[in-house]
């Protein structure tokens, strides 16, 4: 079921009301309505995968009970062991199996040897990779006694399968949103005002930014030896802002909708198009996903400790395994490398962390040092974004090849929905110190309503809605 749909905009508020009414007095009658309503909201595509994530569920939940009573150190890697094998084994074979099976076939072909191996023809599960970590998580941190293991099965349910984070995060810690799921929850206005606030901004972001620059994405990127330089870069730009727009503003809805639940969710963007380096850049990016592999594979992999060597092969690692997270295509693995090699600059220098503070903090406009490099940041991860879209290597290649070659012409129409991403980006940059822009409890009153009334009228007036439009990340 998708946030832009009729559907969600049915099942929303009727959910909404049964929660604060019918099932207000019980806790766990609460929780068993979220399982309920979060295995009807994931098996509205194909109900047939609703029984991997109660596998993975079943798993984890025994997996953290047996660890919770023992201290043997063998059998809890065991135990631990279980957990891994299981969840990513399921990932691996749903997301990666044919991918490796199509590589090993063409390693051979170069060598002259024809291989016929079977591959599998599965639909993709909805949501797998986010929900697959989640449940890690869990494991993980009962394992290394950062949580305690969950003895409620209802409650445990609803932490893997909460229907707003569900398909595409934000990708929530155990020791974060497991809690939630134990304690009594409260409804009030400020809350249920913060949540319609931010999911009104996310459906700002898909509907207006994300949905409009897609149209003019696929166009560009279909043929581009038919395109000049302007239209390429063009196409490149518009592609930036729909990946932030799609995804960012499925955080946003996803947060928002948590909110009226009375859920806090992690943050998952900060406002990545005004970093000043790339280290700035994927500490406002996808924050769930890249705190993951810090915590869970960096770290433990012994992170910027040791010498030069360790620190590049863990960052390599890091990036690697994050395009790969992304999708079984070689066009992810080069952006994730692509990543690194942007990044490698910022860590040797040691200067990876010299940007943790907001841009033009108590000033209106940036320094023109800052103006440029957030400037030579967005073309960087611009360049990096034509491998994320293209259908292939080749294709990518091709795509920056004239890019840079085939010579500046006429846009035409190509250009008419930068005014788009020119108020996005100035509403972004006015409350860049919030949350999220529609975060305006300590603004003026005419604030308030100056800049939530153009978002509805926006969305109304220039929503693209002459197709369905899924989001992005669904493939992931």
């Amino acid at each position: 079921m998708l946030f832009n749909s009729l559907e969600y905009l049915v099942l929303l508020p009727t959910v909404f009301i049964l929660y604060w009414t019918v099932f207000q007095r019980s806790l766990k009658a609460q929780n068993f309505l979220l399982v309920v309503v979060s295995y009807v909201f994931y098996g509205w595509w194909d109900w047939r995968f609703l029984s991997l994530i109660f596998l993975s569920s079943l798993i984890d939940f025994t997996v953290g009970r047996s660890l919770g009573q023992t201290d043997d150190a063998r059998k809890r890697k065991y135990l631990l062991s279980i957990s891994l094998i299981a969840n990513l084994g399921m990932l691996g074979v749903f997301k990666y199996y044919n991918f490796f099976v199509e590589s090993f076939v063409g390693m051979f072909q170069t060598m002259g040897v024809s291989l016929a191996p079977a591959t599998l023809q599965f639909i993709l599960p909805v949501g797998i990779s986010f929900y697959t970590f989640q449940t890690l998580s869990y494991t993980i941190d009962v394992y290394r006694k950062d949580i305690e293991p969950s003895r409620d099965i209802v409650a445990f349910l609803a932490y893997v399968s909460f229907f707003p984070q569900l398909v595409a995060g934000p990708i929530e810690r155990a020791t974060n949103l497991l809690p939630q799921f134990y304690k009594k929850r409260t409804f009030t206005y400020e809350q249920g005002l913060q949540g319609v606030n931010q999911i009104l901004w996310g459906l700002f972001k898909k509907m207006v930014i994300a949905d409009n620059c897609a149209m003019m994405v696929d166009q560009i990127f279909a043929d581009p030896t038919t395109q000049n330089s302007g239209q390429l870069i063009l196409g490149a730009i518009y592609f930036a802002f729909q990946i932030y727009g799609d995804f960012s503003g499925y955080s946003d809805i996803a947060i928002g909708t948590s909110r009226l639940f009375g859920f806090d969710l992690m943050a998952n963007f900060r406002y990545p198009y005004f970093s000043r380096d790339i280290a700035e850049f994927w500490r406002r990016w996808h924050i769930s996903l890249s705190t993951w592999f810090r915590d869970y594979l960096y770290i433990p992999l012994g992170g910027s400790r040791g010498g030069l060597n360790v620190k590049l092969r863990n960052t390599f690692i890091i990036f690697i395994v994050s395009g790969f997270w992304h999708g079984a295509n070689w066009t992810f693995i080069i952006w994730g490398f692509l990543n690194a090699v942007y990044y490698l600059p910022v860590m040797l220098s040691g200067k990876n962390r010299r940007f943790l503070g907001g841009v033009a903090e108590g000033r209106w406009l940036p320094t023109p040092r800052e103006g440029l490099q957030i400037f030579i940041t967005f073309v960087l991860t611009c360049i990096a974004w034509v491998f994320f879209r293209a259908e292939s290597v080749g294709h990518a290649w091709t795509y920056l090849v004239e890019m840079f070659t085939s010579g500046f012409g006429p846009v035409g129409t190509d250009a008419k929905f930068i005014p788009y991403i020119a108020v996005l980006l100035l509403i972004e940059w006015i409350q860049r110190d919030k949350e999220y822009p529609l975060q305006l409890t300590d603004r003026p009153l005419s604030l308030r309503w100056g800049l939530a009334i153009p978002i509805v009228l926006g969305i109304v007036l220039f929503a693209n809605v002459a197709e369905d439009m899924s989001f992005i990340y669904f493939q992931f």
